[in-house]
C-alpha cells in the first residue's frame, strides 16, 4: 500500500454534518463564478484579440517589464508546456519578443514590442468595466480577492 495516499482524517461527528448537496459546495460556487467572470473576461478582450490567459501575461509583463519565461511562469502559476505556446501566439500578434539570454542559451527572456507596452494603454478599460459587471464596492472585491489568495495557500500548502 506504499503507493496509495493516506484517505483525508475527519472527526467522526463532522463526517455526519457534511452535505452532498451542489448548493451547498464551495467548490462549485467558485467554479461558477470563475467560469462567469472567464466569459464575460472572453467577450471585453475579443476587442483587443486576446484569450484571457494572454491577457494575464500581459498584465504581468505590463507590472514587470522584461522576465525569463521561468520567472513569468512562477508569477502566473503556469508551466512551461502551458505558457509556451501562448508566448508563440502573443508573439505572432506582434506583442511580444522571446530572445535567448547571450549567457545562457537554456533561458529564453520575454518582452514587450512597442505594439505591446501600446496596448497597456487601451487596456486600461478592462479592470474598470469588469469592476461594474462585478458588481462589487472595492472594499468587496478586496475581500474576496483576500480570501481567494488565502485559500489557494491552505490548499497549495501541503502539496
Amino acid at each position: 500500500m506504499s503507493g496509495n495516499k493516506p484517505a483525508v482524517e475527519r472527526p467522526e461527528a463532522e463526517a455526519d454534518e457534511v452535505s452532498l448537496l451542489l448548493d451547498d459546495q464551495m467548490c462549485f460556487a467558485l467554479y461558477a463564478a470563475q467560469r462567469a467572470l472567464t466569459n464575460r473576461y472572453r467577450t471585453l478582450l475579443e476587442e483587443f484579440d486576446l484569450t484571457y490567459p494572454q491577457y494575464l501575461v500581459m498584465l504581468v509583463l505590463w507590472e514587470h517589464g522584461a522576465l525569463p519565461i521561468k520567472s513569468l511562469g512562477k508569477l502566473l502559476q503556469l508551466d512551461y508546456g502551458t505558457l509556451t505556446p501562448l508566448l508563440k501566439r502573443l508573439q505572432a500578434h506582434g506583442l511580444v519578443r522571446r530572445e535567448r539570454h547571450a549567457s545562457d542559451e537554456r533561458s529564453v527572456q520575454i518582452s514587450l514590442t512597442e505594439e505591446g507596452a501600446e496596448l497597456r494603454k487601451r487596456a486600461h478599460v478592462i479592470p474598470a468595466t469588469m469592476g461594474q459587471v462585478a458588481g462589487l464596492t472595492p472594499a468587496e472585491a478586496g475581500n474576496v480577492k483576500a480570501v481567494l489568495e488565502r485559500l489557494t495557500a491552505n490548499v497549495t500548502a501541503g502539496r
